[in-house]
């Protein structure tokens, strides 16, 4: 599909980030609503509904390591097998074309393999990330998805306008995310466990951080928005090569003003690596009124 197609096909499912107004592709170049707000597609694909270019560590190096370590290792091989089973779970019976937001979707290589695992020929994926670097990179790489550079807290999503959304070790909107969601739209949200890339962290931080951390707070916001389904809990240690694992430093927060003596250690040292997470599955379910 053309580029300008495919934000043709969906941008009713798009809105004005600045007034929330509707947005119509103009000349097939730009995004425009009636208030004359205009949002250029780029070259490469995606297109930038922010007002203002935050600051961030988040770079281009960072995502690049993301990327190899998605797509060409296989540690979080299991966690994208579990969601795109949530996924064709939940589409089964339904043959029509299903969106899916990707919501903090960095490079958007989480969203690319599980898409692509899926058996679901009719999802379409957006990715919606505060990252200019990551989004560019993701639309790049990834042809079939919608990426856009914009503001989980005053997302450019219409009402009602997605059927899912996945949330990966990423910040929440929970009030947004009810919002854009359609009745009984399906959300999945991954959060770390406490055994979560415990050798890179034991390696930078010492063995003792983090090893009473529950989700349990987590877990009580989540069910105070949504209807919670199941918890599906993902345990996975992989093998990572010398490669792997520096993309893997790169690539983590974790590795941010660590000593490269620590960094270095990890890096040369042969071990498998962990992924420890809880996958939370919920409905956009009605409040029931009394």
């Amino acid at each position: 599909m053309e580029i300008h197609a495919k934000y043709k096909n969906f941008s009713t499912a798009l809105r004005c980030p600045l007034c929330e107004g509707s947005l119509q592709v103009v000349l097939s170049k730009s995004l425009i609503c009636p208030n004359r707000h205009t949002f250029d597609i780029s070259q490469h694909g995606y297109v930038n509904m922010l007002s203002h270019s935050p600051k961030s560590r988040y770079n281009k190096a960072l995502f690049e390591a993301r990327q190899k370590i998605i797509m060409e290792s296989e540690l979080f091989k299991l966690l994208h097998e579990k969601i795109s089973a949530v996924i064709d779970t939940y589409t089964a019976d339904s043959d029509t074309p299903s969106l899916t937001l990707d919501a903090g979707c960095g490079e958007g290589s989480h969203l690319e393999k599980i898409l692509g695992i899926s058996k679901n020929d009719a999802l379409t994926g957006i990715g919606l990330d505060l990252s200019k670097a990551g989004i560019a990179q993701a639309a790049k790489s990834y042809k079939h998805s919608i990426w856009l550079v914009g503001d989980l807290a005053k997302s450019p999503m219409a009402d009602r306008s997605m059927n899912m959304i996945v949330n990966i070790f990423s910040p929440s909107n929970y009030k947004e995310f009810k919002r854009i969601l359609v009745p009984d739209g399906l959300i999945i949200k991954v959060v770390p466990r406490a055994a979560h890339l415990k050798e890179l962290r034991d390696a930078l931080h010492g063995s003792k951080e983090n090893r009473l951390y529950k989700n349990d707070e987590t877990i009580s916001l989540f069910k105070k928005h949504f209807t919670l389904t199941d918890i599906i809990t993902v345990s996975d240690a992989r093998e990572l090569n010398k490669r792997e694992r520096t993309h893997l430093v790169r690539m983590s927060p974790l590795a941010w003003d660590s000593h490269k003596t620590a960094l270095d250690a990890f890096i040369n040292k042969s071990s498998k690596v962990t992924i420890d997470a809880d996958i939370l599955i919920g409905l956009n379910k009605k409040e029931m009124r009394l």
